[in-house]
Order: structure tokens, then C-alpha cells, then sequence
């Protein structure tokens, strides 16, 4: 994957997240929202949308798509300091990279944020999103939390 990927990547990955937290959805609901051809346009376009705030990108995906706000509180249900959307981009694209083989970015970023294990990185009581990234790859490609 180039740098410039790289970067549309993780801003791509941000904004996901950022909107789920937004919205108090789940990233994996919120990636089917926006589906492939949208995630495909922003990785397009991620380069110029790094000059806009996450808020005004993600204000105007919320209107286009009419996401509604739902219930799950990551942000909320946090007791523990909340890590920053970008961090947790960092780690989709981490796992992204890992696990991307010969797919396309746009199908592989959304089997990552649409799987299990997407959800279990959304609690930030539990270590699991500070997790390295080979034992996140390692418990993505079994299908499951490894002990």
C-alpha cells in the first residue's frame, strides 16, 4: 500500500469512527450505511477532506444518509480515558494492511470494520484496541477473541 493510501486509509477510518461516535452507532453499522461506493469515494477524495474538520465532513454524511442516532455509547460507556478517533483509525488500518492480500482497499477496509472484531474494539473498557496489531491480526483472521 502506498503512503498516500495509507493516509486515505486511516483518514477514511477516522471519519468512520468519528461518525459512529457521533451518532452513537456501530462503526459496522455505520460502514453499511455508507456501503462500498461511498467508502470508495471518500478514499478518493480523502486527500482534499484532510483540510476539513472531521465535524463538517461528518455532519455532511449524516445528512446525506440520514443516519440516525442510535444506542450504543462507546464514548459514554467508557470509565477510562477515551482514545482519539484517529488512534482507532490507525488500527483499523493496521489490521487493513495485515490481513488485505490480493482484495481491493475498499472491499478489505469493509470486512475489517463490518466483523466482529470491529465491535469488540469499540469497547474501550477492555484492552483490546491497544491490542498489537499482530494479535488483532491473529484473532481476525480465526474469527474470534484468542486466549
Amino acid at each position: 500500500m502506498s503512503n498516500e493510501d495509507k493516509n486515505n486509509v486511516i483518514y477514511v477510518c477516522s471519519l468512520i469512527e468519528y461518525i459512529a461516535r457521533a451518532t452513537k452507532n456501530k462503526v459496522a453499522d455505520i460502514v453499511k450505511i455508507l456501503g462500498k461506493k461511498e467508502i470508495e469515494r471518500q478514499l478518493m477524495i480523502a486527500e482534499v477532506n484532510h483540510s476539513l474538520s472531521f465535524e463538517q465532513v461528518s455532519d455532511e454524511l449524516i445528512e446525506k444518509y440520514g443516519i440516525q442516532e442510535g444506542n450504543f455509547d462507546s464514548v459514554g460507556n467508557c470509565i477510562y480515558k477515551v482514545p482519539k478517533h484517529v488512534d482507532i483509525g490507525k488500527n483499523y488500518y493496521r489490521l487493513i494492511e495485515d490481513v488485505i492480500g490480493n482484495k481491493s482497499i475498499t472491499d478489505t477496509l469493509y470486512e475489517v470494520m463490518t466483523s466482529f472484531l470491529a465491535e469488540k474494539m469499540s469497547n474501550y473498557n477492555s484492552s483490546l484496541y491497544y491490542s498489537s496489531r499482530e494479535y488483532l491480526r491473529e484473532c481476525y483472521i480465526a474469527g474470534m477473541i484468542l486466549d
